[in-house]
Parts: structure tokens; C-alpha cells; sequence
């Protein structure tokens, strides 16, 4: 990689560090959408994997992460073969997989900025687990994006926020240990794409750190309509590229 290309990918993924450390969500939407308009999604995926599983370790650590592993399991389990049954799309799919990755990313900004109140039963939650786990799943091989059903999902537990934002956490970092181990069961996932993912690390800290700052400055409710918004809208160009 030139200067200029490791310019562009610190920017990236300090700008995806900051909005997960302000709202404890962005990191791979953010990152893989603005870096699938100069390189192909699965190499973008490979970049990720380092600093997401990293930054979802800490989110996802911390008191109760037990009650959730015992609650959530059933979907966390159903992601690994899901994401091992999509991969194929995100590794050999060309302008297809540039394509479903943009309708993901702008399902995900339409769902953010409509914020439907769904809340479901306990008997529901247990009859979708496995169905959402394995959905989930297939988008995040087939795209590299881990949002879509499961996110929605989440929010509909009526989880308390702490609780929430440590199950997303504790979530994504599932979705991201799935995505490498199908990423290198490809061949996508080399040495030199962990180097590559090992240098991203630095700036996502960074941007996490930042964020965690601007947290007091910004409302969150006005990040979080600019971040759906823009993601509606790089979502579509995304998909308009890739399926066109």
C-alpha cells in the first residue's frame, strides 16, 4: 500500500473508532461502506477484522455479559453458519456482492431513521432466535456488514441501554470471529491482511477515544440521524454501483 491509500484507510477508520465510541455502533458499517467505494468488500472486510474484534472485546466485557451469553446464545450460535453460507457472495460475488452490501447499508439507515417501536414477547424471542441468528448471519458473510436482522432484533428485547449497548458488543464480536474464520477458510484472510488489519487498529482506538469525548458535546439523537442518514444515502449509491 502507497502512503496515499494508508492515509485513507487511518481516516476511515478513525472517523468508524469515533462514531462507535459516541453511540456504540458504526464501526463496520462506516468502515466497509466508505472503504467499498475504493477497494472490493471482501478485502475491506479482511481490514476490519482486527480492530472490530478489538473494539467489541471491550464493549462486550464488563458485569453481566454472562446473562446475555445465557439469553443470546441461540442467535450467537446460528451467526457461524450462517456467515460461513453467505461468504461465498462477499469473496467471488464482483459488483454482486458491492451491490448487497449497499442494500444492507441502506436498509440499516432507513430501519435507524424510522426507529419502528417493536418490542417482543418472550415467546417470540425464543421462536426467532435461531431464524434471526442465521439471517444475520448470511448478511454478514455475504457482505461483511454485521447489522442487519440482528440489530433491529436486539432493540426489541427491551434491553436496559448498558445492557443493550454490551449485547450488541458481545454480538458483533461473534459476527466478527464468524467473518474470519469464513474470510480465511476462503484464502481471503492472509498474513499480510492481518498486517494490514493490525495498522487499521491504531486509528479506531484513536477515533474511539475521541468519540468517548464528543459524547457530552454532540446529542446523540443528532449524530445518530446524520449517521443513519448518511448511511441511507451511501447505502444507495453503493447499491446503484454494484446492481446496475
Amino acid at each position: 500500500m502507497d502512503l496515499q491509500t494508508l492515509a485513507v484507510i487511518g481516516l476511515v477508520f478513525l472517523i468508524a473508532g469515533a462514531a462507535k465510541g459516541l453511540i456504540g455502533l458504526g464501526l463496520p458499517t462506516i468502515a466497509i461502506g466508505l472503504l467499498a467505494l475504493a477497494m472490493p468488500p471482501a478485502e475491506a472486510a479482511g481490514l476490519l477484522l482486527l480492530p472490530s474484534l478489538v473494539t467489541n472485546i471491550l464493549q462486550a466485557s464488563g458485569p453481566g455479559w454472562r446473562d446475555l451469553l445465557r439469553r443470546l446464545w441461540p442467535m450467537l450460535l446460528l451467526l457461524v453458519p450462517g456467515t460461513l453460507a453467505g461468504i461465498g457472495l462477499l469473496t467471488g460475488g464482483g459488483a454482486l456482492a458491492l451491490g448487497l452490501l449497499g442494500l444492507a447499508l441502506a436498509a440499516y439507515g432507513g430501519w435507524g431513521l424510522l426507529a419502528p417501536p417493536v418490542a417482543l414477547s418472550p415467546r417470540m424471542e425464543r421462536l426467532s432466535a435461531a431464524p434471526i441468528g442465521l439471517a444475520g448471519g448470511l448478511v454478514t458473510g455475504a457482505t461483511g456488514v454485521f447489522v442487519m436482522p440482528v440489530v433491529p432484533w436486539l432493540g426489541a428485547l427491551g434491553l436496559p441501554r448498558d445492557a443493550l449497548v454490551q449485547a450488541l458488543g458481545l454480538s458483533f464480536l461473534v459476527a466478527t470471529l464468524a467473518l474470519g474464520l469464513a474470510l480465511a477458510w476462503q484464502g481471503s484472510f492472509t498474513p499480510i491482511s492481518a498486517g494490514a488489519s493490525l495498522l487499521a487498529l491504531p486509528p479506531t482506538l484513536a477515533g474511539l477515544a475521541l468519540g468517548s469525548r464528543l459524547r457530552g458535546l454532540i446529542p446523540p439523537p443528532l449524530f445518530r440521524r446524520i449517521f443513519f442518514g448518511s448511511l441511507l444515502a451511501l447505502g444507495a449509491h453503493l447499491a446503484i454501483r454494484g446492481l446496475a
